[in-house]
């Protein structure tokens, strides 16, 4: 991997940073960050540590203030300069994190670019609550969404309507409309199921809160959160317990035959 790295050519990789703790970096994107000439990143969304990766002559680059017009021509530039370049962006670049446009200026601009993968918040929240969010015989889909607000959310995937498959549904960005999203919620989920409240998860300061969806929106307020808050709403974080079939004696597969 070491000797790949060093051969790279000059390119934009657009690389997940994770939910906030360094320690949940890919080992491909910790490599990035070691020989990248630039790196831009959202100085808001992403913790500072992580710079500490980065060569100490490294052109560092904050893109909180920034719109994607200034930008972009930055990246260009710095590309077609023979540069590598890492566009370093907070979770999963998969999700919710505005990469369609910047890939398709990238193309426009014969620019070769890169996406690097990394751990989203739902799955770093799962692992501190410790729960499976995908039970045999109780759940078996997670959704992922967010409310409308500013930017709208198409008719056919209204919260309420994915509400109906009472799924473990992770909602993003949406702190903001946390009492319209518990009404829309309540339209199909018991009042008592569980919503785990994640603030600011894998930062120092993470808080994580579990209560019944009718509280939902009253301990948002309280706790004066309205932004980096996800919310996981799931049968799956109550105490009710199931067994997968795919290590029980009496299922067999490719690698295991069934035992008597």
């Amino acid at each position: 991997m070491e000797n790949h790295l060093n051969k790279l050519n000059s390119a934009v990789y657009i690389v997940g940073a994770g939910p906030g703790d360094p320690e949940l970096l890919t080992v491909k994107a910790q490599k990035l960050l070691s020989v990248a000439d630039v790196i831009l990143f959202a100085d808001s969304l992403i913790p500072e540590q992580l710079l500490q990766l980065c060569r100490k002559d490294a052109e560092i680059v904050q893109t909180a203030n920034k719109t994607l017009e200034e930008i972009m021509p930055l990246m260009i530039d710095r590309a077609r300069s023979q540069k590598i370049v890492v566009r370093l962006h907070s979770g999963d670049p998969s999700l919710y994190s505005a990469i369609h446009e910047q890939m398709q200026l990238l193309h426009q601009a014969n620019i070769p670019f890169e996406v690097v993968p990394g751990i989203s918040a739902f799955q770093a929240a799962a692992a501190k609550l410790k729960v499976e969010l995908t039970v045999p015989g109780l759940v078996q889909t997670i959704i992922l969404s967010r409310i409308s607000g500013r930017t709208e959310v198409p008719a056919t995937e209204e919260l309420a309507s994915l509400a109906a498959h009472q799924a473990s549904l992770c909602l993003y960005l949406s702190a903001r409309h946390v009492e319209n999203a518990q009404a829309k919620l309540l339209e199909h989920y018991p009042a008592d199921t569980p919503v785990a409240i994640c603030f600011r998860i894998g930062w120092p300061d993470e808080k994580i809160l579990v209560v019944p969806l009718q509280e939902m929106a009253d301990c948002t307020g309280q706790e004066n959160l309205i932004r980096t808050t996800l919310y996981v709403i799931s049968p799956a974080l109550s105490s009710i317990s199931g067994r997968s079939r795919l290590y029980h004696p009496e299922h067999n597969h490719l690698f295991r035959g069934a035992r008597d």
